[in-house]
């Protein structure tokens, strides 16, 4: 199963403070917008997204469809796919993707202990 390219995405209370300790650690602005509260920074592969007023807790991200550098690769398994595959195992989803669409589509699920993973294609 591949998921795609991976991230995590913070919940933070000040986006331009959580911006500025994260350059300092070596983090670059690679995409995002702070003024719409939501910044994704890169540091050599690693990628974060900082997220204002967004979402409730921090969650793991992976992109099919995107490599580390958000550039489109093919082939990659739809998230309609994984999503049917990750049902076909018994496990419950906090929100699907329609399986009636193509394209961008994400779903999520929640690990044992309440953590969040988003499955978000953007392709």
């Amino acid at each position: 199963m591949q998921l795609g390219a991976f991230s995590i995405s913070l919940t933070v209370k000040d986006i331009a403070a959580s911006a500025a300790f994260y350059e300092n650690l070596g983090f670059s602005s690679f995409g995002g917008d702070i003024t719409q509260n939501w910044l994704i920074l890169k540091n050599g592969e690693t990628v974060i997204g900082l997220f204002q007023g967004m979402f409730e807790k921090n969650m793991l991200t992976f992109n099919p469809g995107w490599n580390q550098n958000a550039e489109a690769v093919d082939p990659f398994t739809d998230v309609r796919d994984l999503q049917r595959e990750l049902k076909a195992k018994g496990m419950e989803f906090v929100a699907e993707a329609d399986e009636a669409t193509t394209g961008p589509a994400s779903f999520i699920v929640v690990d044992p202990d309440g953590n969040p993973v988003l499955v978000d294609q953007h392709v």
